[in-house]
This record gives structure tokens, C-alpha cells and sequence, in this order.
């Protein structure tokens, strides 16, 4: 098979109408804060049965896609011995992985962060393809405040996901493009705004110079939202035009879907700003979801660690996913919630 064909058919079934993608790639650091906040130690067998009650959720493939998973989930098996990629392409559920190496301040005197990770990703790629692995996900982050993002940080960031999609791209795999404005901070939305557009437009232009075919890659972009400190919070209205107008200024309409990231907000305020986004209609691309928390969160407090809340927390985890898919469909109202 081609990778041009292997492209098209794995972009084929992540697209699906109605359907998003499940972020379960948090790095071990970031998933063992997640569990010690609901009392549950965060040793490698505890992370698997986690991940096996989010995988082996029933219902999860009416409304996810593809999951996003780290290096150590592909590489483990679920309770009853089946390796979890197998458990979701079994469940027409696209296996996908996180392929970047985390982030690095830029310099000793800066506090921005570039992400690394780009050598011997091919090898990386044919290896993590064999375990199951059709997509990847690269994650470059922008925080904003004085003078920041820098011109640096830009085109650095920018250099290394195009380098990385089209590594993938090489290589048969789908990449996810993923260039996340942080929330954190007093930034205003139209701060926000400002940085998002710089970002996209220095992302496109280095995909478009590293012969990244727009048809097959995913963009998986930030809102554009004021910071969690500023005084003067977005509305739902507020934050939905805003980011249109970003993402219609800067994202070609080759792109076939554009699946959000969450990025700190709650799981209701990422669904009804997807909801306000998808109402607008007639737009260019599929505009679909590739949230973590926003989908985890709820069903991981009504887990607990513990067996017995298992089919409890799958529920919840399907209704959230449902909620979503809703919104991607234009059809969610707040009174669905709870």
C-alpha cells in the first residue's frame, strides 16, 4: 500500500461525521497527578487498568475515532491480555500515538519552552506502525504575556511540527498538528487572538516549505480564550468568533479536520464552545474534538481506582463523548447536562 492510500484511508475513518478523538497521552508526570488527586498510586499497572476501562469503554466507538495514546499504554495489553491497539482497531477505533519528547526552555535566561524529539523519529515511526499505530501527535506550546510569543519560539515551533508531519507523512502515518496557546496566565482574548494568529500563519507557512500535504494532517488548535487569571473572562459567543476568525484567516480549507484541544477548560465549557463553533455552519472543514481532560475528567472521578465504579465510570466517560459529538453536530443544548 502506498502512503498516499495508507493517509487516505486512516484520515477516512478518524473523519467520521459526528465522531472526535480521546487524548489519553499524558506523560507519566502528568498522569500520576491525575490519579494521586483521587487517591490512586500511580504505578505502571495502575496506569494500564485506567486506560483499560477508558479503552474498553462499551459504546466509546459510537462516538471516538481514534485515541491518542502514550508510548507505554502501545505498548501494554489490556486486563484480558489483548495489546490495546489490537483492542481498538478490533473496535473500528484508529490507534494513534504521541511521538514528541516533551518540552525544553528555549534558553537558560527564557521561560518559553520549544518541544523536542525530532531525531530518529522515523525510526521511531516504522516501529510504533508495527505495534499498530496509524496516526502520531506533535504538541508545540505558546505562552502569552510580555513580549511572548517570541519571534524564536515561532518559527521554532513552527519548524519542528512541520518537520515532524512530514516525517510522518514519509512514513504512512497521519500527524497530528498541534500547536497549543496556553491558558494559563492574565492574557486577554484579544492577547489570545494576536498570538493564535501569528502561530497558525508561521505553522502553514513552514508545512507549505516542507511539502506537507495539507489533505492528510490533522490540526489540533487551542481556542481562542482569555487566561485563566485575567480579570475580564470570554463569553461562549466571545470565545466561538473569535476563533473563527483566526482559524478562517490561517488554515487552508485543504485541511480536511480541525479537532480542538480543551487546554484547561472544563468539560462543559469545551463542549458548549464547540457547540457555538459548529452552529455558526458553513465552514471549510470537519470541526470535531481531540480533548483529554475534558472527556477524562468526570468519569475518572466517578472511578476512583476503585473495580466496583468501572461500568459507572464507562458511562460516564460515553455520555461525555456523546455530549461532544453532539456539539460537532450542532445539536448540543446546555440542559443536556447532568
Amino acid at each position: 500500500m502506498s502512503n498516499i492510500t495508507e493517509l487516505q484511508a486512516t484520515l477516512l475513518q478518524m473523519t467520521v461525521r459526528g465522531k472526535g478523538l480521546l487524548a489519553a497521552d499524558e506523560s507519566v508526570p502528568t498522569i500520576t497527578k491525575r490519579l494521586q488527586a483521587i487517591g490512586v498510586e500511580s504505578t505502571e499497572e495502575n496506569r494500564r487498568i485506567y486506560r483499560d476501562m477508558l479503552l474498553t469503554a462499551p459504546q466509546l466507538n459510537d462516538y471516538i475515532s481514534g485515541v491518542i495514546l502514550f508510548e507505554e499504554t502501545l505498548n501494554q495489553t489490556a486486563l484480558d491480555g489483548t495489546p490495546f491497539a489490537k483492542v481498538l482497531n478490533d473496535r473500528g477505533i484508529v490507534p494513534g500515538i504521541k511521538v514528541d519528547k516533551g518540552l525544553i526552555p528555549l534558553n537558560a535566561n527564557c521561560a518559553e519552552q520549544v518541544t523536542q524529539g525530532l531525531d530518529g523519529l522515523g525510526e521511531r515511526l516504522q516501529k510504533y506502525k508495527a505495534q499498530g499505530a496509524r496516526f502520531a501527535k506533535w504538541r508545540a506550546v505558546y505562552s502569552v504575556g510580555h513580549c511572548a510569543p517570541s519571534k524564536a519560539v515561532n518559527a521554532l515551533n513552527a519548524v519542528s511540527l512541520a518537520r515532524y508531519a512530514a516525517i510522518c507523512q514519509d512514513n504512512g502515518i497521519v500527524p497530528i498538528v498541534e500547536p497549543e496557546v496556553l491558558i494559563d496566565g492574565e492574557h486577554t482574548i484579544e492577547q489570545c487572538e494576536k498570538a493564535s494568529t501569528k502561530a497558525l500563519h508561521k505553522v502553514f507557512s513552514q508545512l507549505h516549505k516542507q511539502g506537507v500535504l495539507l489533505e492528510y494532517i490533522i490540526l489540533k488548535p487551542s481556542m481562542v480564550i482569555a487566561g485563566k487569571k485575567c480579570q475580564t473572562q470570554s463569553t461562549v459567543a466571545q470565545v466561538a468568533e473569535a476563533t473563527m476568525r483566526v482559524l478562517k484567516r490561517t488554515v487552508p480549507a485543504a485541511v480536511p479536520s480541525i479537532n480542538f484541544l480543551s487546554g484547561g477548560q472544563t468539560p462543559q465549557q469545551a463542549t458548549a464552545h464547540l457547540q457555538a463553533m459548529n452552529a455558526m455552519g458553513n465552514l471549510p472543514w470537519h470541526l470535531s474534538f481531540s480533548y483529554a481532560r475534558a472527556l477524562q475528567e468526570p468519569c475518572m472521578n466517578a472511578w476512583r481506582g476503585k473495580t466496583e465504579n468501572k461500568s459507572a465510570a464507562q458511562a460516564v466517560l460515553c455520555q461525555r463523548s456523546k455530549l461532544n459529538q453532539l456539539a460537532t453536530l450542532g445539536k448540543y443544548v446546555a440542559s443536556m447536562e447532568g
